[in-house]
């Protein structure tokens, strides 16, 4: 796996830092970030266009929005490594 850390919340406490990777190989984002509570979940489902729960799969997590720089550093990172995307 190609996976690059990208960087964490610049607000961090160290111990609770939303962080973010770009797995270039694959093509994808990776986030770590804080688990919504269960209001959180049901109105991102019900506002969801599949209408549906949040698959076993699949999470809902919360970003802090002044990470958006190191978002836009990750989707550099991924369209860098895919000329399709550029």
């Amino acid at each position: 796996m190609a996976l690059r850390f990208i960087g964490i919340d610049p607000d961090t406490d160290r111990d609770h830092c939303p962080t973010v990777w770009a797995d270039e190989e694959k093509q994808e984002l990776l986030f770590q970030g804080w688990k919504p509570d269960a209001g959180t979940v049901a109105d991102c489902e019900a506002t969801s266009p599949a209408n549906g729960s949040v698959p076993e799969t699949e999470a809902i997590i919360r970003i802090p929005a002044r990470m958006v720089p190191v978002i836009r550093k990750a989707c550099d990172a991924i369209e860098r490594g895919n000329p399709e995307l550029r």
